[in-house]
């Protein structure tokens, strides 16, 4: 396989990019060591910045566990340079960017965006981390409190639960086995008692290993390199170089007593999961031959013959990942994860048996030099055409990539397989033996059989050691299935030229109009990719008229994609995806990505529609599945079950997520199969369709689809009567009035407790809009100042716009261990009491400042074909059809005098104002609920407490429904 080499950089050192990328980029290294890579993009609306700092929890001192993560947290307190505390992220918040860092296991990478007149600042700013931070014993306590709360926040979360537990089982001397995250009892109380200051510590460990030398940074901005140049080298030449060795931690992390091991362990939800990891030789060493990308292709392969179609064949499996995960210079571990049924968790010997049953084919076949050809290919047209992503999370990737590839493939990373290498990928799949597997099994039904608890997160487990001789009796005793390598892909693009759209609208047209479904059109005129985004949304009143109906309609739509499986894999893998989901108002068929081949898969998933039967046993596994993401409902994030509650007293014909479990209970096949003709027999279908993509084709593409549907003998669907076509309801609170709702939080273990202070404002009208949208900008950083680091009332404080179906509202979302919601939502009430002087306080040069900055955010340019229609279609699915509403929104903007703002506050926003609707969704953890009683006490009046949510929304008047505007002509 050819790539192609693009671009040179000044230093005579080649660098690979994309043949659709037109961005300059060049390596510049600084008197100190520091190396960096210029990108110049003249087209981008957002600059952005991101260091990748070659020291991560690895080296965190002992007894100091989480002190590197800790250190990420602190470095965005304040500096020498610019001391106010959280002045940094003010500044880029309030300039339309936001910021954000990661710890792992050997980095640390601290990143931010900001509109691109504000980046010289902010980049300024930004270099301050890394020169002369400031860290005061005072910010230490307050920041180590978001540490502990970060950190609670994980302790239920299954995730984290079993990675540590991986950790835990490995040699105690080497630095995977660490738990990297810190809490209290890490970074102050144990220290505290030994005499240990955290703060010195922290200082300590910053002087020592932040070093010029082991940095990369990534610098995105909008003039040529020779500008971004000279900002670079006048803000970064000042980070000392220490010439510090970048740390390596050689050695497995796993001796024989780690491996041929049996983990039981026992999770927090719902759901039976086997994961089998072996070491294995890096990847990175030979990353051209990509050993484990290839064998993730063949065991992560979902097509007929592979073993994820044999395990879902057999009732057994839900979903099968494979690949290389845990990886450094000096270990790798090769991993497949395997979601399992109530019948695959009692044929567990059997699928262990098949998994490697499956390897030993592929030890036996050897390694297939036209599947390396054909994943290559795969990655080759990937690579070149690429969509353009927003430039933060551009960069970081590349950061990270700096520290690792040679200069030629920062942007590559291990995205291009190009050397076959049969040798390095049979000596991957030797390593892959029942001698060198961990195998966790994690399932409730273990509840009770285990006898030892992992120290951090008391994960409950038992171990015992398996024999190679064990699992090859496993293996003969396996089921005899068919298993075969895949079929060569048939939906790999051939055709990737680029069609000249007669119509060149920049905004959508209505192409299409018929009884049975409208077309909304709308060629690429920026992105010249070779791709289209298609959706169908089918319209079905029968739908959402109850509960038994909503989770009928979820099942078909589960269905359907389990059918389309096999089949559709393969397009996945070749970059054309597809998804059936529910909707509003029925379900909705997305595709997405390479035009040249989206016609046979539309074909294929309208026929599955048109020809729909039920398989009682696909029935089966379906109904299981959904059941238990039900019941893990309960184990939801206690701000993630406030959100829900909001949204149910608001949103008309949304059901408790009890009384759908309820009639899941009661379902069979037959109910199904009885449904889903009911279901289509009246539908309308809005469809957009967008890119790649001729009008007469997207015309013909609808045409088929209703000729399928509609216009057969005995047709599947009959259009709407004018009665039927659905609307989008919300429920309208009373001005003047406070609206409770409290409530336990559902899952008894939690100590979490949450806030959803949400105020309802108006409907979608640009004027009012942009007044609320300035006040989201101009609170969003001093909430989460004031809350989270001032008060330090949790980890997970945010302000949020919200937006229900043209119903706009703000919402103050916080999460806490430490304090109430009682307690939370009045200092909500005094943040906005104490906003409105902030407001009268506030000069016409911030004023204007903030007004541009929303400005600047709204004229952002679309980067890629789904963003933008993803926009486009959002205003269709609404009803709203406001295609120009940046350009009217920013026309308002323009207009705007700081007094309306303050109008707007005082008559929508403040504690006491006229217009003011609030509700406040309470949830106690179950540290907090014994003031639930009080709380409710002490509610102030007038305000009114929702007991029962389905009956107070009955009651309450609605919003009209944007839906209900009538319909567009030709």
């Amino acid at each position: 396989m050819a790539v192609e080499k693009l671009s040179t950089m000044v230093d005579g050192v080649e660098i690979l990019k994309p043949r659709t990328d037109n961005r300059e980029y060049r390596k510049i290294v600084l008197k100190n060591s520091l190396q960096i890579l210029l990108i110049s993009d003249p087209d981008t609306d957002k600059c952005a910045a991101s260091m990748s700092v070659s020291i991560g929890s690895f080296s965190d001192p002992q007894g100091l566990e989480g002190l590197a993560h800790f250190l990420e947290h602190m470095l965005f307190y304040a500096s020498a340079k610019y001391p106010e505390e959280d002045s940094y992220s003010k500044y880029i918040t309030e300039h339309g960017g936001s910021t954000n860092a990661y710890t792992s296991s050997e980095e640390t990478n601290y990143h931010f965006d900001i509109n691109a007149d504000c980046f010289s600042e902010a980049l300024d700013r930004f270099a301050q981390f890394f020169i002369k931070p400031l860290m005061s014993a005072e910010a230490t306590m307050r920041e180590i409190k978001a540490v502990d709360s970060e950190n609670q926040k994980n302790l239920l979360s299954d995730g984290w639960r079993m990675r540590q537990l991986q950790k835990h089982l490995s040699k105690e001397d080497h630095p995977f086995h660490k738990f990297s995250t810190g809490n209290m009892d890490t970074l102050h109380v144990k220290p505290q008692a030994k005499g240990v200051d955290t703060t010195s510590e922290l200082i300590k460990f910053y002087e020592e290993h932040y070093s010029a030398n082991i940095m990369h940074l990534v610098v995105y901005g909008k003039e040529s390199l020779d500008k971004i140049q000279d900002l670079v080298e006048g803000m970064f030449q000042e980070v000392q170089n220490t010439n510090k060795t970048i740390p390596r931690f050689p050695g497995q992390p796993c001796t024989p007593e780690h491996l041929q091991i049996l983990v039981k362990a026992v999770p927090i939800k719902q759901g039976h999961k086997l994961n089998v990891s072996w070491p294995v030789t890096p990847s990175i060493h030979r990353y051209e031959e990509a050993p484990c990308r290839y064998l993730g292709h063949l065991i992560g392969h979902e097509g007929e013959g592979s073993l994820f179609h044999a395990l879902k064949t057999l009732g057994w499996a839900t979903g099968l990942s494979a690949g290389e995960g845990d990886w450094t210079l000096d270990y790798s571990f090769f991993t497949v994860s395997i979601e399992l049924t109530d019948a695959g968790h009692e044929h567990m010997q059997d699928i262990l048996g098949l998994l490697f049953k499956y390897i030993q084919l592929l030890q036996k076949t050897g390694v297939c030099q036209w599947i390396f050809d054909e994943l290559a290919a795969i990655c080759e047209t990937k690579f070149h055409y690429q969509d353009k992503t927003p430039p933060m999370s551009y960069i970081v990737d590349i950061a990270s990539n700096m520290q690792i590839f040679p200069t030629r493939d920062w942007l590559v990373g291990l995205s291009l397989p190009s050397k076959y290498n049969p040798a390095t990928i049979q000596k991957v799949v030797d390593e892959l033996s029942p001698g060198n597997a961990r195998i966790f099994w994690e399932s409730q039904k273990f509840e009770g059989q285990t006898d030892k608890n992992e120290p951090w997160y008391n994960t409950a487990y038992s171990l015992e050691k398996i024999t190679s001789s064990t699992i090859q009796e496993w293996v003969k005793s396996a089921p005899d299935v068919n298993l075969h390598l895949p079929a060569p892909n048939v939906f790999i693009p051939t055709d990737l030229s680029l069609k000249d759209a007669k119509n060149k609208e920049n905004v959508p047209v209505l192409l299409r109009n018929s009884p049975f479904s409208r077309l909304w059109y709308k060629p690429d005129t920026i992105f010249s990719k070779p791709k289209a985004y298609f959706k169908m949304d089918f319209n079905c009143p029968l739908a959402v008229s109850s509960p038994d109906a909503a989770v009928l309609t979820d099942i078909f739509t589960r269905l359907l994609m389990d059918y389309l499986n096999e089949y559709a894999y393969y397009a996945q893998v070749a970059g054309l995806h597809y998804g059936v989901s529910l909707s509003d108002n029925g379900f909705e068929l997305t595709l997405l990505g390479y035009n040249h081949k989206l016609r046979i898969l539309l074909d294929t998933v309208i026929e599955k529609i048109a020809n729909f039967e039920v398989r009682p046993d696909r029935f089966a596994v379906i109904k299981e599945t959904v059941t238990k993401e039900y019941q893990n409902y309960k184990f939801r994030q206690p701000y993630h079950q406030a959100m829900y509650y909001c949204s149910l007293i608001l949103q008309d014909q949304t059901w408790p997520w009890t009384e759908e479990l309820d009639v899941l209970s009661h379902l069979e096949a037959e109910d199904v199969a009885k449904f889903v003709p009911m279901l289509l027999s009246r539908t309308f279908i809005e469809c957009y369709i967008a890119g790649n993509v001729e009008d007469n084709e997207a015309e013909s593409m609808v045409k088929h689809v209703e000729d399928v549907l509609f216009n057969d003998p005995k047709p599947k669907c009959r259009p709407l009567f004018p009665s039927q076509h659905l609307t989008n309801r919300v429920v309208k609170l009373e001005e003047g009035m406070k609206y409770f709702y409290h409530q336990d939080g559902s899952n008894p273990s939690d100590e979490n407790s949450a806030l959803v202070h949400y105020i309802q404002v108006h409907r979608d009208e640009f004027a009012m809009n942009i007044k609320l949208q300035l006040f989201g900008l101009v609170a969003k950083q001093p909430t989460f100042h004031q809350l989270r680091t001032v008060e330090q009332l949790g980890y997970i404080t945010a302000l949020a716009q919200r937006n229900d179906s043209g119903i706009y509202g703000v919402q103050f979302i916080i999460q806490s261990s430490v304090k109430g919601p009682g307690h939370i939502d009045s200092r909500v009430e005094l943040l906005l009491k104490n906003f409105e002087t902030k407001l009268r306080e506030m000069s016409d040069e911030e004023f204007k400042s903030n007004v541009t900055a929303l400005i600047d955010m709204k004229l952002e340019k679309y980067k890629n074909l789904k963003e933008e229609s993803r926009f486009y279609w959002q205003e269709i699915q609404r009803g709203t059809l406001k295609f120009n509403r940046k350009e009217a929104e920013v026309g308002a903007l323009r207009q705007l005098q700081k007094q309306e703002l303050i109008d707007f506050f005082e008559e929508y926003i403040k504690i006491g104002a006229a217009k003011k609707k609030s509700l406040s969704i309470r949830v106690y953890g179950s540290q907090h609920l014994n003031e639930m009683a009080s709380d409710k006490d002490e509610v102030p009046s007038p305000s009114v407490e929702i007991e029962d949510i389905v009956g107070f929304r009955k009651a309450q008047p609605l919003h009209g429904s944007f839906r209900g505007c009538g319909q567009p002509k030709l």
